[in-house]
């Protein structure tokens, strides 16, 4: 890429500045069956899909996208698809916190444990996927870039915004490989959903930020 130091333009409103993130993982757990007749299923039948429903209300309620905000992590059931004989269940798993994180992970991984000593080895299969990791530790040593881009915020008449992302962006997966990548505002709302919507006077506001932070460097 040959730059020591960036800005990826991927957050909400103009006036944002996020430099902390999510730890992300994914999380597919694979439930295996047995299917026979219904009618002669007493002591035999194992449906995947119960007990795929059953493995989902082991995870805490109070632990969900719709029920957490700030820095609270969360698993999120992404998506379900099962029969008789066999069902999956694909999360998405969020921390800031890393040790909150690697917990996140060891529990899933004790749940997996759990259903194959209740219903025989190997009815449970999981795999756990690393996707990317908070970049706030990779931006402190570099907190020029704040700095500036603070500066930048505050020269095009707007107060700098510094929530932590409750996802994540390309700039935290190139911070972990050694380009510092702090995220600037769209002026975008209500991403990933039919409510999604951006303004051109927004979008002017969000150059005219990425103007002042060249300035700045070059100054």
């Amino acid at each position: 890429f040959g730059a020591d130091f960036a800005y990826t333009v991927d957050g909400g409103d103009v006036g944002e500045l996020e430099y902390c993130n999510f730890n992300a993982a994914s999380a597919v757990f694979t439930v295996h069956g047995f299917s026979v007749h219904p009618g002669s299923a007493k002591g035999l039948m194992r449906n995947a899909a119960n007990l795929a429903v059953e493995l989902h209300a082991m995870l805490p309620a109070d632990e969900r996208p719709e029920t957490t905000e700030g820095t609270e992590g969360f698993y999120h059931l992404d998506k379900l698809t099962g029969s008789v004989s066999e069902a999956r269940l694909e999360y998405i798993v969020r921390d800031h916190d890393r040790q909150k994180f690697e917990a996140r992970k060891t529990f899933l991984r004790q749940l997996a444990d759990t259903m194959n000593q209740t219903y025989g080895a190997g009815t449970v299969e999981l795999q756990l996927k690393d996707s990317y990791y908070n970049m706030e530790e990779k931006i402190r040593p570099y907190f020029h870039l704040i700095e500036h881009a603070r500066e930048a915020i505050r020269q095009a008449g707007l107060e700098p915004k510094e929530p932590p992302i409750r996802g994540g962006t390309d700039g935290a997966r190139l911070s972990w490989m050694g380009l510092p990548c702090p995220n600037l505002g769209t002026g975008g709302f209500n991403f990933h959903g039919p409510c999604e919507c951006i303004t051109a006077e927004r979008m002017d506001k969000s150059v005219e930020i990425l103007l002042n932070i060249l300035a700045l460097y070059a100054a």
